[in-house]
């Protein structure tokens, strides 16, 4: 009883999750402090395997995989276990660049940055085949922000492979029917898009956002600012590779808007992040300013702060979506995993409020079938498109 993992990109989030799955290996608790779920679908931490692993750092590529998450740029604190255990002896893999390097990687400090390596890539073909003989059922994408062409080039090498994913990143794909349509034709499930931490910046925004309208309390400004130290940050200093990433954060709240049928003025969001400060290291600061009128248009106003470790937050959120999904392709459902989505991730083809995601999510966990995973049967060849439109509908309040 395993679920093989095969990672794109052995940062930070990466570093952090392999070392917690360690961690919480052999817990045997009903509850476990820091796991959202001990167990899902009969799948415990220590049935995650990390068999195969590709990047581009020349300090990375040849090296085993529980060496590889230690070295520099990584700055990720580290969660004392044994990370050898979970890795299967993998050796990391050269990946293909494309466009995973941004141009201003270059003009910092090889501490800080990538060193990208001389070492040939592997082809697409060599890609599959080590998919398909180390029997690899889900890939997770930690590439860099901005990494359209690169994500693109390893979802169709998950398709020929017959991989499920995992899409940690803000290039769109569980959230667009039509990569979505090729999931559910080769017969597999995907989570996406853009990862969502356990307790971070977002998932608080969501939060406070339904918590305001259900209250019936008007929302007229909602800032959300970000800052951090690890490469993450540093990436997206490059403003073109931040495009995404800015619209997938400000889905978060816009989202929580159009659910309970409430209107998106103008120039009153904002989230993402705003400044590299590399003394911060891995440690994510957040800023929040609410501006909302209550009874008799009374004035309220929340400012809020919110200090995070990124990478562990990040992990605590994915070593429940590889198991859901891992849980969902044993169900036999394909496409976009609507609650696992809503609940992992920020832009997820169909957003929820908080509570049904988590309600959606228990199910799964539960192997029960629900409105939203019933119709996602392999037999029942499901439209995405068609079905995009059909669940917005169930989610939406009239």
């Amino acid at each position: 009883m395993e679920i093989r993992v095969a990672v794109i990109g052995t940062g930070n989030c990466c570093k952090s999750l392999i070392e917690g799955v360690s961690f919480y290996s052999g817990n045997s608790a009903s509850r476990i402090p820091g796991l959202t779920f001990a167990e899902i679908g009969g799948y415990r931490c220590e049935h995650i395997k990390f068999v195969a692993a590709w990047d581009v750092d020349a300090r990375k590529v040849g090296q085993p995989l529980h060496v590889a998450i230690n070295q520099l740029p990584n700055c990720a604190m580290t969660i004392k276990s044994d990370a050898s255990d979970v890795c299967n002896n993998t050796i990391v893999r050269m990946g293909p660049v494309l466009d995973g390097v941004g141009p201003l990687m270059p003009t910092y400090a090889p501490s800080e940055t990538f060193i990208v390596s001389t070492q040939i890539p592997d082809s697409p073909e060599t890609i599959v085949r080590i998919l398909t003989e180390q029997k690899v059922d889900v890939i997770l994408n930690y590439l860099p922000v901005g990494s359209q062409l690169a994500t693109e080039f390893y979802m169709n090498c998950a398709l020929t492979a017959k991989v499920a994913v995992v899409n940690c990143i803000p290039v769109f794909i569980a959230s667009d029917p039509v990569w979505e349509q090729k999931f559910i034709n080769a017969g597999l499930p995907i989570i996406g898009d853009d990862m969502r931490s356990q307790f971070g910046a977002s998932i608080m925004s969501a939060v406070l956002q339904e918590l305001m309208f259900s209250r019936g309390i008007d929302v007229q400004v909602h800032y959300q600012d970000n800052i951090g130290g690890n490469t993450d940050f540093l990436n997206m200093q490059d403003k073109q590779r931040l495009v995404s990433k800015k619209i997938s954060k400000e889905n978060v709240i816009k989202q929580q808007n159009i659910i309970n049928g409430v209107e998106i003025k103008p120039n009153t969001i904002h989230a993402g992040p705003a400044s590299y400060f590399p003394a911060l290291g891995d440690n994510k600061r957040a800023h929040f300013l609410i501006k909302a009128e209550g009874f008799g248009g009374s004035p309220i106003e929340l400012t809020a702060d919110l200090s995070v470790q990124d990478s562990p937050n990040s992990a605590g959120v994915v070593i429940d979506a590889l198991r859901l999904i891992k849980v969902a392709r044993e169900m036999n459902i394909v496409g976009a995993l609507h609650g696992a989505s809503a609940f992992t991730q920020k832009t997820p083809p169909i957003d929820m409020s908080p509570s049904l995601a988590y309600q959606e999510v228990k199910n799964l966990a539960e192997r029960k079938f629900t409105t939203f995973t019933e119709v996602m049967v392999k037999d029942k060849n499901p439209n995405a498109e068609q079905l995009v439109k059909y669940f917005k509908s169930l989610v939406t309040r009239k």
